[in-house]
């Protein structure tokens, strides 16, 4: 298994890049939220592994997204907090809220999915005891900023220009793949219309009776 993953990340491998931008936009992440002093750097983590995506600019939508949705559920975090230490069924209640609205709405709306995500991380710190609430807001605002801010400019530093060929060659045999499709389906109808053709009997029509034709047989029976 260790073979064919170094094979995999090896020089040339499409999967080098990504690599390579996680390791340095997380490793910088965690760094930096450690030398500001924040008290959980592995949140920066988390939030800079999470924003990369095929390039760039889905990556800054990812960034916005991430950063919003986080800042937001720190509001909310900050409005249910009072109310889940009033007891454990409430602190229980609230966490699984979240946690369903999480798993509901990530796929379908990733910033809306950040805001359930964001309280509920929050609240399950609160299992092993009660924590100061400016304390959790502050670190969570700052892991997100600086997670955000270091992954989105590793994502910048370390691109992966062959996906843009590998793209464009995929798109080409595409195209190609199609024109030979459609080319074939023409040549098939138009030979099954000429078969069809040829093997439908014509109709026959009678020719129309002459005068003089007419004539004689009126003769004939006004004898008779």
């Amino acid at each position: 298994a260790r073979r064919a993953l170094l094979r995999r990340l090896g020089p040339g491998s499409p999967l080098l890049p990504i690599a390579a931008r996680a390791l340095i936009g997380c490793a910088l992440a965690g760094y930096v939220s450690s030398a500001a002093g924040v008290g959980r750097p592995y949140w920066a983590i988390v939030t800079a592994a999470s924003l990369y995506q095929a390039n760039v600019t889905l990556s800054w939508n990812r960034t916005l997204q991430r950063t919003l949705g986080n800042l937001i559920g720190v509001l909310v975090f900050a409005a249910v907090l009072p109310v889940t230490r009033t007891g454990p069924l409430a602190l229980i209640g609230f966490c699984l809220f979240f946690s369903f609205a999480a798993e509901a709405l990530i796929t379908r709306n990733y910033w809306l999915g950040s805001v359930a995500v964001t309280p509920m991380a929050l609240l399950v710190l609160e299992y092993a005891g009660s924590h100061p609430a400016g304390e959790l807001i502050g670190d969570r605002v700052l892991d997100t900023v600086i997670g955000a801010a270091v992954g989105f400019l590793a994502a910048m530093l370390v691109t992966n220009r062959r996906a843009t060929g590998r793209v464009e060659s995929a798109l080409a045999a595409a195209v190609s793949s199609a024109s030979r499709s459609s080319t074939r389906a023409a040549v098939s109808l138009r030979r099954a219309a000429n078969g069809g053709s040829a093997t439908c009997p014509r109709r026959r029509y009678s020719q129309p009776s002459r005068p003089d034709t007419v004539r004689s047989r009126r003769q004939q029976y006004g004898r008779g």
